[in-house]
């Protein structure tokens, strides 16, 4: 008889794939990812109320540079928490392919992949 023809010649295996909660490998869940933008947001608004108690002029061209491009950056965050309840989170939006897990990592909130991030700031 064939090994493999007895039910008790060895215990069953799981499949590799079930070991994989996330059918997408290296992908983060939903709840991680919120995580990651709150996380972000929370740090660009400390930034702005450390920017405001400087004490300097709003008339401060570096001043209101920063906040201007701190102000970006948390409108970016808006829109990805709008990508994750819609489901596009994590596609570039130039090219629909997947951006990398780790520059997600980096830049939770970014909206492109490398080479499409490269050509939006042309």
């Amino acid at each position: 008889m064939p090994l493999d023809a007895s039910p008790t010649s060895q215990p069953p295996q799981a499949p590799a794939h079930s070991q994989q909660p996330d059918p997408r490998p290296g992908r983060p869940g939903a709840h991680e990812v919120r995580q990651r933008l709150e996380h972000a947001r929370n740090s660009r608004l400390a930034q702005l109320q450390a920017l405001s108690e400087t004490g300097q002029s709003a008339d401060d061209h570096l001043l209101s540079t920063q906040a201007g491009a701190i102000q970006r950056v948390l409108k970016e965050i808006d829109e990805a928490f709008a990508r994750v309840d819609d489901g596009s989170y994590g596609s570039c939006l130039s090219c629909a392919k997947p951006v990398p897990a780790e520059r997600l990592e980096i830049l939770p909130y970014t909206r492109y992949c490398v080479p499409c991030q490269g050509r939006a700031a042309v």
